[in-house]
């Protein structure tokens, strides 16, 4: 279990790193360069996790510490990815900008990062709480769900961008089990498995989009 999980979790870094300068390189527009920098926040946030929970099947060492320090960042930088993810549907569909929807994504992005900034969230101790895995994951799942609407209303339009909303809805349909029950229900944890391959798919998209549109430039 340990070597799949940690093959797997290691290749989506790396997955999600290069995808990201690829893009980065590869853009020819500012929404292609937030692809890129979003795929790079992604990437680089859920590395503060992930290898200490690689290093913590193989290393003897504790990891508490920065497990759930590793918590705190990408839980950090998911939210920014969201945020970014907004201005990517902007710019891809060249909607004019509402300042109530901006509004209301940056309000529920700062709700969420000062909620994660308690200490009652017991990072250093990695803590399970579900209460307040409860507390701050609640602004994040409604931003997740302006986020996934926006894409949905959009779906019709754009045969590349299609699946982003489904990409995003399923994300968190794997993900709030996790930070609601993993604490007491370890199993739940796996669920975070399916989570990171919906990721794969929405970066993938990303990628290729921006690849595609390079050569047809080219």
């Amino acid at each position: 279990m340990k070597y799949g999980e940690s093959a797997f979790d290691i290749l989506y870094l790396l997955f999600a790193i290069v995808s990201g300068c690829v893009i980065l390189v590869k853009a020819q527009n500012r929404t292609q360069k937030l692809m890129g920098c979003s795929a790079l926040v992604l990437g680089l946030g859920d590395a503060f996790h992930l290898i200490p929970r690689v290093l913590n099947y193989f290393v003897d060492a504790d990891f508490t510490a920065a497990l759930g320090i590793g918590k705190l960042v990408t839980s950090v930088t998911m939210t920014f990815f969201y945020a970014l993810l907004y201005y990517v549907w902007l710019g891809y569909y060249r909607e004019t900008e509402k300042k109530s929807v901006t509004a209301a994504v940056w309000t529920l992005t700062v709700i969420r990062i000062v909620l994660c900034a308690f200490p009652q969230n017991g990072w250093l101790q990695n803590s399970s709480d579900m209460t307040w895995g409860i507390i701050r994951n609640l602004p994040f799942v409604v931003l997740g769900a302006v986020i996934c609407v926006l894409y949905f209303r959009k779906r019709k339009e754009d045969a590349r961008f299609r699946p982003i909303w489904i990409y995003i809805l399923l994300s968190f349909l794997f993900y709030i089990p996790v930070a609601v029950g993993a604490g007491a229900v370890p199993i739940l944890g796996m669920l975070m498995l399916p989570k990171t391959v919906c990721y794969i798919f929405l970066l993938l998209t990303f990628l290729l989009s921006t690849l595609k549109d390079r050569k047809t430039a080219g």
